[in-house]
């Protein structure tokens, strides 16, 4: 495995204001521990409980982020540790994260997912429902999570031009709510095939797998 020349090579392209999500879903501890003896801190997981079981094995400077969809009912088997969902796609979650995140007197941060994709299965939000959302934490105060910004998903095609597209429609929502809302500094799009293209339409976080740690595989 070229676990650490991979890594070495992405991070020598990311300007510095591009923060770098290993994804490493699927992917067994020993393949991460190389990674994390590159010097990598930050991991991604899209199902929590493989998300655990790596989290109760390894060093605890690692920041995990859950990049998946998340259940409502499987938050409280994270809420000790995650440092960042990406996820976030309705207001019965973020209340569900702040509930859970209370129980261990945390601060969870979260980004909004934003539907940008043709698709039909990816999930996210709306801009009204994503607008309805900030309007209630305008109300209603959830002392145990914290918005940092928007996360979207790419239509998987290779047109890049609708990717493009796409990118910068969830950069345009970004910058408005941006306006009104200091805290948001985070906007995590793009993944191995498009990140250099997210980097150049406005990304800041770009979650990445295949091309650190090799295809999947998936059983």
């Amino acid at each position: 495995m070229k676990i650490k020349e991979n890594l070495t090579e992405i991070k020598s392209q990311l300007p510095a204001h591009v923060t770098l999500v290993a994804v490493s879903k699927t992917k067994p501890v020993s393949d991460l521990m190389e990674a994390y003896n590159a010097g990598q801190r930050i991991f991604g997981e899209n199902k929590i409980q493989e998300m655990t079981e790596k989290w109760e094995q390894m060093p605890k400077d690692i920041e995990w982020h859950m990049i998946g969809h998340v259940q409502t009912n499987k938050v409280k088997f994270m809420a000790e540790y995650v440092s960042l969902i990406h996820g976030v796609d309705s207001l019965k979650l973020l209340q569900e994260i702040n509930k859970q995140a209370k129980k261990h007197n945390r601060i969870i941060d979260c980004l909004l997912q934003i539907h940008i994709a043709e698709e039909e299965t990816k999930f996210g939000l709306n801009e009204e429902e994503l607008n309805e959302i900030f309007e209630i934490l305008k109300q209603v105060q959830y002392d145990n999570i914290r918005i940092v910004g928007l996360m979207g998903m790419a239509t998987f095609t290779d047109n890049q031009s609708q990717i493009e597209k796409e990118f910068n429609h969830l950069k345009a929502i970004f910058d408005k709510l941006q306006t009104s809302n200091s805290q948001l500094q985070t906007l995590s799009m793009g993944m191995s095939g498009d990140y250099q293209l997210a980097i150049s339409c406005g990304s800041t976080m770009v979650r990445i797998g295949s091309s650190i740690f090799g295809n999947r595989n998936y059983q």
